[in-house]
């Protein structure tokens, strides 16, 4: 009976429901979080916040290709949460569309990635390990430089960046401790990749949400 139990917990359709039901609260709530604390608008209104999540539901997926399709519903969820939020507090405004459908595409190229490397630092073999973890931390190192190069705000720039060190830290001592050969890619490869996703965000997606 247990093993039953668990099956249905795991099939597809349980597993992505689940996933866009998650997704859909985090967009609300990170919408619904704006405002209320310096710390907490920043927090909530940052890529990282939807990708670590996205990560983290990679990790508790059993099956890695489910994980990376959960990883693309996801992100499309928190779209679809966030901006729907956004629609009832009548904040959508007259470039709502073309900035939800930069967010949406933004999402279906980083979700699966993401979903992937939460998977594969929990449940994947080798030293592709320590590159997924490099591939989760590089976010929150990349948006902690675009903070400070691209919008000078210094102050919540260090603070990403120290949450990415930390993350960096914790990411690498967990390979380690389970059995990763080359586990220090990941804290090798964490900032070189953080300065590739700045690089990336700044001449793609500005220039894409600029023109929206």
């Amino acid at each position: 009976m247990a093993i039953a139990t668990v099956s249905r917990r795991d099939t597809p359709v349980t597993v992505l429901t689940a996933t866009a039901a998650f997704g859909l609260l985090l967009g609300w709530a990170t919408y619904g979080l704006h405002g209320t604390t310096p710390l907490l608008e920043r927090a909530t209104n940052s890529v990282s916040t939807w990708i670590i999540w996205t990560a983290a539901a990679g990790a508790l997926i059993r099956a890695r290709q489910l994980a990376v399709w959960a990883g693309a519903l996801m992100m499309l969820a928190t779209c679809g949460g966030y901006y729907a939020a956004s629609m009832l507090g009548d904040t959508f405004g007259s470039a709502g569309l073309g900035t939800a459908a930069v967010w949406s595409v933004a999402g279906l190229a980083g979700g699966p990635l993401l979903g992937w490397a939460g998977w594969t630092v929990r449940r994947g073999r080798g030293d592709v390990r320590a590159v997924a973890g490099a591939a989760i931390a590089m976010v929150v190192l990349g948006e902690a430089l675009w903070l400070g190069l691209a919008l000078h705000y210094w102050g919540e720039a260090v603070v990403f960046l120290a949450v990415g060190a930390l993350l960096t830290a914790l990411l690498t001592v967990y390979l380690a401790r389970t059995g990763v050969h080359r586990y220090w890619l990941c804290a090798v490869l964490a900032p070189v990749g953080g300065l590739a996703f700045y690089l990336a965000e700044q001449a793609i997606l500005d220039g894409l949400l600029g023109s929206v």
